[in-house]
C-alpha cells in the first residue's frame, strides 16, 4: 500500500495538486493510510469522516434530497461528497466512499459489501460501485485498495 500511496503523491506533486477524502464506511482508513507515508503533507490536505447523513449535508454539502431519493450508499451521494470535500477543503482532488461494511445493514438492493466510491479530479467527477466479500474489516481493506488504485490510474491517464 505504501508504494501505491507514494505513486499517488508523486502524481499529485507533479501537477501541483492537493487532495482530500470524504469517508463514511471506511471511517478514516483512507486518510490514515495516506498520512502513514512521510511527506504526504505536501499533497494531502485533510479528511471528513461523514458517518451520519447530517454530517454529509452540513460539512460536505450533500443535498438532503439526494439522500432522501437515493440513500447514503449511492452514486449521487458519493459524487456530491467528493465534490463537496474539494470545495470545503480547497483541493483539486477528492475521493469519497459510502457503503455497507456489515455484518448488518444490508438490503436486497444494497447487500452487505456494497460500496460506492466517487472521485472528483480537477473539476471532473465519476463514481463506481463494488460489492466486496468478507467481514467488516475485509470490506474496508478492499475499499481502500480499490479507491486508491482507481485514483492512481486516473491521475496517470491525465
Amino acid at each position: 500500500m505504501e508504494e501505491l500511496v507514494l505513486e499517488i503523491g508523486e502524481l499529485l506533486v507533479d501537477r501541483g495538486w492537493t487532495m482530500a477524502t470524504a469517508e463514511s464506511c471506511t471511517g478514516g482508513l483512507v486518510a490514515a493510510t495516506l498520512t502513514d507515508v512521510s511527506g504526504s503533507s505536501r499533497w494531502f490536505s485533510g479528511a471528513v469522516v461523514a458517518y451520519s447523513n447530517e454530517i454529509k449535508m452540513s460539512l460536505l454539502g450533500v443535498p438532503e434530497q439526494i439522500l432522501i431519493d437515493h440513500g447514503a450508499v449511492s452514486e449521487e451521494t458519493v459524487l456530491a461528497m467528493a465534490a463537496g470535500v474539494c470545495k470545503r477543503l480547497g483541493t483539486d482532488v477528492g475521493i469519497s466512499l459510502s457503503g455497507i461494511a456489515g455484518p448488518t445493514g444490508g438490503t436486497p438492493d444494497k447487500p452487505v459489501g456494497t460500496v460506492w466510491m466517487g472521485w472528483h479530479v480537477s473539476g471532473k467527477s465519476f463514481a463506481r460501485s463494488f460489492c466486496f466479500d468478507g467481514d467488516r474489516a475485509a470490506v474496508k481493506r478492499q475499499s481502500l485498495k480499490a479507491v486508491l488504485e482507481i485514483l492512481k490510474d486516473n491521475l496517470s491517464g491525465l
